[in-house]
This record gives C-alpha cells, structure tokens and sequence, in this order.
C-alpha cells in the first residue's frame, strides 16, 4: 500500500483511486510490450512495481528513468528513443486522463493515434474529398500536400508544455489536477539523451540527418518518437495550425496524418497562394517548417499518396513501400522456414503466418487483387500453407 504521504493532500480515498488509475494504466501499457525484457521485469513484482511508483509519484519524487535508443531502417531510418515500462506506465496514465479532453478540441480530419481513426479512416476521408470537390470526377479541382520537416525534433518542449498546462487548468476537473502537471513537466522537459542506453553500433546513425536526432537538439527541441505521450501531444501540438486551416484560411477539404496535411481546392491558385500562409503560420506560432522537398501541387486526375496509399479516380492502391514489405514477409521470409525442417516450428510458423495476415487485412481494404494473386500464385501448391478463396487470409494446412 501506498504510504500516507501528504505532498499533494489527497485523502485516503483519492490516494486509492490514484492507484487504481496506476494499475489501469498499467493493464493498457503491457497490451502489447508483455512480451520485453523490461516488461517481463515488471511483470514478475507488479504490485510492489506500482506501489514503489506510487509512492514516488506522490512524494513528488519521481523522476523519468533511462530511455534506449536505437535506429530503425523501416519504413525509413529514424531514431527511437524507447522510454524504461515504469516510465511508460506513467504515459498511459497521463493519457488516459487527457486524452478525452484532447479529444473534443481536435478536428474530425486529424486521423493519427486517435480511437476510430487511422490511416484507413485517413485514406477514405481524402478520397470523399476528390470525389466532393471535383464533383465526382466531373469537374477540375486540385490536390496539395505538404510535409513538415523533421517534426519530432523540431517541437519546442516549452510551446507544448504550455499548451497541455493550459489545458489541463482550464479544462481538467480530477482530484489529481495538481499531480498530472507534474507529471506533465517531467515527462514533455525530459532531455533523454544524457543518460540514454545506446543500443547498437554507432554506424546506425551514419546517413542520419542532425535535424531528426535528439542528439542534435539540444535537450530544448524535439520530442522522443516511441513514447505514447509524443504521438499524443504532437497531434495537440498542431491542433492550432488545424484550427487556422479549417476556420480562419476556410477550407473545406482538409486532413492530416502526423505531419503529413492534404488540401484540396477547385483552384489550383489559390493552393499556391496558401502555401506562405501556411509556412508562415508554422514558423511565427509553432516553429516548424514545411519541407521544401515535399510540396506537392496537382490536379487530382495525377493521384496522390497519403499514408503508403495511393489515390486516384475510381481507385486506391497500396504504395509501393508496402508492396515491397508485402513480398518480403511473403517469400523471403518463409524460404528459410520452407527449406530447412528444424525451422519449420509452430512458433516460427504461427510468426509468418500473422505476419502475412496483416498485409493481406491492410491489402484488402484497397484495389489490390492481382498483387495477391500474383504473391498467393507462388504458394498454389505448398503443402505447409493454404489461402482462402478470397487471398485475404492464410492459414497452415
């Protein structure tokens, strides 16, 4: 049990509740991490794990452990920074909690880490889009799609922090107000590069340009990518730039993924007017530029990618990237598996085949039954693996 520690006064009954709202946070953090080492740690002493970060927490003691950081070449090479699972327990709390207030601040066509939302729910709503504005492929209109360069490490932690705090005073309405600021500052101020744990050589980081690693910032700019609360609060960070798009630039045909934000207008100049507005806008409020390399501006007829798919008139496409990924996990990860008998366990099997399942779930939403039959053609006589009818799901014989 948690000591009777009166840093923040709650009584005895919101000290329970808070740790409730701990081991709550906790179910949700291992959902999908249960099967790491640090998870697999915590897991063994859990209730001695979450009374201990009780306690700190309420004697205003915590503070944020050693993040890992390592590189990852797919789907591009970025850097992660993977924050300790006591830390990351400490994020699904802070979320939980302020996630339904976010919520009701953002669009409806800001589609990232949102509940109902995604990429296909992204892809769907651009593709109304076209057919709305271009009166159902009748009628000319155009398609512009902007990038903001290096995002995560470009976000000033002092704008965020001051956007969540004011939130949180104005809108929060739990015993735990006082508590959850806290734990805000620490978690958005945290420069984890001092104490980071380096995982693998130093050559993963050759190629990697200085304005998209946390080791190039300074500890003042840039969140960590990996953490829950980064993917949150970059969505609140660039609420206000929705908010000037949608009501005060009046466009009716808007969305965003990430950093990734598509308009579309009948008028191919008044996109191009836009593009200094909206530059402007993200360097005086936000700090942020767009990327000079990836303005796109065409008529609609040419298609567009937006979250690795393509659109165009009548049809939508997985993008390339993901073609290739799909072949990959396909064939070349099940040649090993096929050629050597001692590789051909349940639990190497039972990997493939999951993996394989989610391409053809995502295949499936979009216009791509002869890439399956081209892939699914190769397996047409194995005896280890079977496609139902429709190639969108397989399954061991």
């Amino acid at each position: 049990m948690c000591k009777m520690i009166n840093y923040y006064k709650l009584t005895k009954k919101e000290r329970l509740a808070f740790k409730v709202g701990l081991f709550t946070a906790y179910y949700a953090c291992r959902r999908n991490k249960r099967g790491t080492h640090n998870a697999l740690h915590f897991e063994l002493n859990q209730e001695e794990e979450i009374a201990s970060l009780c306690e700190d927490i309420l004697s205003g003691t915590y503070q944020v452990g050693r993040s890992r950081a390592f590189i990852v070449l797919e789907p591009v090479q970025r850097e992660i920074f993977a924050a300790d699972f006591r830390d990351r327990v400490v994020h699904h709390y802070i979320i939980a909690h302020l996630e339904p207030i976010f919520e009701r601040l953002f669009l409806h066509d800001s589609y990232s880490c949102r509940t109902g939302k995604g990429t296909h729910f992204g892809v769907s709503r651009v593709d109304k889009f076209i057919r709305s504005c271009s009166q159902n492929y009748t009628t000319d209109c155009y398609i512009l799609k902007i990038d903001i360069q290096g995002f995560f490490m470009n976000i000033r932690k002092e704008i965020l922090f001051e956007k969540v705090i004011s939130i949180i005073k104005q809108r929060y309405k739990g015993f735990d107000k006082q508590l959850l600021m806290d734990l805000c500052r620490k978690v958005i101020l945290h420069n984890p590069v001092p104490d980071c744990i380096v995982k693998g050589p130093q050559s993963n980081w050759e190629g990697l340009p200085s304005n998209k690693s946390l080791f190039s910032t300074g500890g003042r700019i840039g969140i960590p990518i990996g953490n829950l609360t980064s993917q949150v609060f970059a969505n609140l960070y660039l609420n206000d730039f929705d908010q000037f798009v949608k009501r005060e630039l009046k466009q009716k045909y808007y969305g965003r993924y990430v950093d990734d934000c598509i308009l579309i207008h009948p008028s191919k100049e008044e996109l191009k007017r836009l593009i200094p507005l909206l530059s402007s806008f993200l360097e005086e409020n936000l700090g942020l530029r767009l990327h000079p390399k990836k303005i796109y501006l065409q008529h609609y007829t040419k298609g567009v990618a937006f979250t690795g798919v393509f659109i165009k008139p009548h049809r939508k496409y997985v993008g390339r990237r993901i073609q290739k990924k799909m072949s990959k996990a396909m064939l070349n990860d099940y040649r090993p598996v096929y050629r050597d008998d001692d590789q051909l366990t349940k639990e190497n099997m039972a990997h493939w085949i999951s993996s394989v399942n989610s391409y053809l779930g995502i295949c499936k939403h979009y216009d791509t039954y002869r890439l399956r039959e081209s892939l699914v053609r190769r397996f047409a006589n194995d005896p280890v693996v079977v496609f139902d009818k429709a190639m969108c799901v397989v399954k061991q014989a």
